[in-house]
């Protein structure tokens, strides 16, 4: 008979058991189960937080890297490293750290590129989350709070961005600084002051010491609005898109741990692995051939980082001439204008969800998300909102498209502000109309079911199209959305109608009184002869 042995427990289970009965281990056993029992939509949507993700830690791991071997100094030194055509030239200690890093470190080039890659990226990834989250309404109560949060990683991961470009100290990055010099000096009674500040003295002064700071901060804040708006999403429930069974108290997806965090870190290992594979491809900010900046010069042709194109073409935009001497002193209205407007249009966009939900005078949860069809307005402002965008990031290129397709450059800034006022108003109406003609095809969806394209004759001569009735879960999705009527409008107590609820009454009509009424939720009864069809038209 075998002899039964007593296995002894090895340390880590003693360990583990031990912990389990703390305070600290029972409520990490909670949190574990939480995150095992809960359901996250699976859906194409939810993969750019990801996204986001990796590129926030591709920026981390080789921003501590380039740590090492930046300094962040305008003081002038005789560059002697591996690049002969500049060997014997006089450069900044900032522009001689860079090279260094890109010549002389092993690795150094492929840790700054994957750097510069993943700052490009990152701006795109928060632009395309934050319209995703809009056009499907996710921003609504109660995640009000984690939209201004993702609007505040945008705002962060462009002021990273624009500090991080000019410290290399090239050619490239000293023309941008003479334009954000221009800027500050133009801003009245504060100007002057602003710019000594920044820059330490007359241009370029110590401006990099200046700066590098303030990419740090950017930086760190960029992580910590992360972690938070991360902590957010985990207390409050996952939105999801309507069919399926999904309810406003039921959420249908896979669970948080083990699947959808698998799948999460695969999207995130690919997207870093892109990054290092491009950065090892694909040059980026070659610094060497633009050479050390030079106050008294300007790189011809430059242009900035993408992400900061609407700006340049903000300020490109404007007719020339619009200045006025007032208070003894000159108001640019050339800069001030473009400021003032890009400044009215983020302040709108973080704001955004308070606005709506006045306008609407609709305080409840939503935790279903809307198809941007079912909303026109909705659709037709956040269209209209990318026409403005892409109108301006255009016109931060003009010069190159007039030398790019032989026209003016004085015929290309004006159809650009020709088309920066009307592009948004057609763009707007277009897609509202375009949304109203998709509801219209889904009531008929509805009611006749899906066409088959198989035509037959009735025993009376007559010609038929045979349509497939509708499964239950595209039932649900076509009919169980719930129509936003236009807020009534009630006097106060007194009984008088305040200005603000006469507005607030005028763009709810504005909002969500243009719809097509939805068809009844009932199931479609088909016929006996042929089933499911309706007379061809």
């Amino acid at each position: 008979m075998p002899v039964e042995q007593n296995q002894r427990r090895t340390v880590s289970d003693r360990l583990a058991t031990h912990l389990a009965a703390t305070e600290f281990g029972r409520r990490s056993s909670r949190v574990w189960e939480e995150l095992r029992r809960r359901p996250v939509p699976n859906h194409w949507t939810n993969l750019f937080g990801v996204v986001t993700a990796a590129c926030v830690f591709v920026l981390f791991i080789t921003g501590l890297v380039l740590m090492f071997f930046y300094t962040p100094s305008n003081d002038v030194v005789t560059y002697d490293g591996s690049y002969a055509p500049l060997r014997g030239a006089e450069v900044s200690k900032a522009f001689d750290s860079t090279m260094l890093v890109t010549f002389d470190v092993p690795g150094g080039l492929l840790v700054r590129q994957a750097h510069h890659w993943a700052a490009l990226l990152l701006p795109a990834s928060v632009i395309l989350q934050m319209l995703s989250i809009y056009f499907t309404g996710g921003y609504r109560r109660p995640r009000r709070l984690a939209w201004v949060l993702l609007f505040l990683v945008f705002v962060s991961a462009l002021a990273a961005g624009w500090s991080g470009y000019a410290l290399p100290d090239d050619m490239l990055s000293g023309t941008g600084l003479r334009i954000v010099e221009g800027i500050v000096l133009a801003i009245p009674f504060i100007g002057t002051d602003v710019s000594r500040l920044l820059f330490g003295g007359a241009f370029p002064g110590n401006v990099l010491a200046n700066i590098y700071p303030l990419h740090l901060a950017a930086s760190v804040a960029l992580l910590a609005l992360l972690v938070v708006r991360a902590v957010v999403w985990f207390r409050q429930r996952s939105p999801q898109f309507r069919g399926s069974g999904r309810t406003e108290t039921r959420v249908v997806g896979v669970p948080l741990v083990p699947n959808a965090a698998r799948r999460g870190m695969g999207l995130g290992l690919l997207v870093s692995g892109i990054l290092v594979l491009i950065s090892a491809t694909v040059t980026i900010s070659p610094i060497w051939l633009y050479g050390p900046s030079s106050p008294a010069d300007a790189s011809a042709g430059s242009q900035p980082d993408w992400y900061t194109g609407f700006l340049d073409g903000a300020l490109r935009l404007v007719p020339p001439g619009w200045e006025f001497v007032w208070l003894d002193r000159t108001w640019t209205l050339a800069l001030l204008v473009p400021l003032a407007v890009i400044t009215l249009a983020l302040a709108i966009v973080a704001v955004y969800p308070f606005l709506e939900e006045w306008i609407a005078d609709d305080h409840r949860d939503h935790h279903v998300l809307d198809r941007p069809r079912d909303t026109p307005t909705r659709t037709g402002i956040g269209v209209a909102g990318l026409m403005f965008f892409g109108v301006l990031w255009l016109a931060g290129s003009a010069d190159l498209v007039a030398v790019a397709f032989s026209l003016t450059i004085e015929g290309v800034i004006a159809t650009l502000q020709l088309l920066v006022l009307v592009g948004p108003i057609i763009a707007f109406e277009l897609t509202r109309r375009v949304c109203l003609g998709l509801q219209r095809k889904d009531r008929e969806v509805v009611l006749h079911g899906f066409e088959t394209g198989r035509i037959v004759r009735l025993p009376g001569g007559e010609y038929i199209e045979v349509h497939r009735p509708i499964s239950d879960d595209e039932r649900e999705r076509l009919v169980g959305v719930v129509d936003q009527v236009p807020a009534v409008l009630r006097p106060d107590a007194r009984g008088r109608l305040a200005p603000a609820r006469r507005l607030q009454a005028r763009l709810s009509r504005f909002f969500f009184e243009d719809r097509i009424a939805r068809p009844a939720a009932a199931p479609l009864e088909a016929p006996a002869q042929p089933p499911a069809v309706s007379r061809a038209r």
